[in-house]
């Protein structure tokens, strides 16, 4: 109790816990917008569940994988070596998430463009996945998540309930924001294919960092900002053409 009562009186602490929550947020964004993809495509009745599934596991595997912290940080540690370069179990999950995301984004986007493909979806009228292969997936890449975000975590702050108000908060503002981010994707058919090419890139940022080759996170998301802002600005420029057409007809 005294510990607990030392951290909320002190600055460091408050400021530590800002600083993860803020970077926890940021790192599931990437898992939210495979969760919003995924499930866009299941029938409309059973997105929302899904989505509150994926995200809740997401805060189990997190929550669980702190109790276990001591472990998670061996998974740094070097396992085999190939050609001088050194790979952990952390490497090996990340290559194996990253290959996962930029397999899966591909896949969709040869669904998106391919006009047989679609016809034959429609023709016979079945969803591309079913409830139980979206949660697999989910829950694939929510480890892989998870192990990232708790590595950072650890890389920031000794103090576990530092980690654990920050991983809860970061996944409460995730649930909040799945149901508007998938509506969004959703309604917007170029978001998709936009949302699709960022995680492409982040998995060959993942495979990248496996590999020992750091990217700052911060040119990843400044890049993705960037190009939904101008997304952004092509779907309200679509609008007020099409709002200018009606008026005109």
């Amino acid at each position: 109790m005294e510990y607990l009562l030392e951290l909320a009186a002190s600055p460091a602490a408050w400021a530590a816990l800002a600083t993860l929550i803020a970077m926890e947020v940021v790192l599931g964004i990437d898992n939210l917008i495979f969760i919003s993809i995924l499930t866009n495509k299941l029938p409309v009745q059973f997105r929302t569940k899904a989505r509150r599934i994926g995200i809740s596991m997401a805060l189990i595997l997190r929550l669980g994988l702190l109790s276990t912290v001591a472990f998670i940080v061996t998974l740094t540690e070097p396992v085999f070596e190939v050609m001088g370069q050194a790979f952990s179990w952390k490497d090996m999950i990340l290559i194996a998430g990253g290959l996962f995301l930029v397999w899966k984004a591909t896949t969709e986007i040869h669904h998106s463009v391919d006009p047989a493909e679609k016809e034959e979806q429609s023709v016979s009228n079945k969803v591309a996945i079913g409830f139980a292969a979206a949660i697999g997936q989910i829950l694939l890449l929510d480890l892989v998540f998870s192990i990232d975000s708790i590595v950072t975590a650890v890389g920031m702050t000794q103090h576990l309930p530092i980690m654990i108000i920050a991983v809860i908060v970061a996944v409460l503002v995730m649930l909040l924001a799945s149901e508007p981010l998938a509506r969004f994707i959703n309604d917007n058919p170029t978001v998709v294919m936009l949302a699709l090419g960022f995680l492409i890139m982040i998995g060959m940022t993942l495979i990248a960092e496996g590999f020992g080759a750091h990217v700052p996170k911060g040119y990843i998301y400044t890049a993705m900002a960037f190009s939904a802002a101008i997304e952004c600005l092509n779907i309200w420029s679509r609008k007020a053409r099409l709002k200018r057409e009606a008026k005109a007809g």
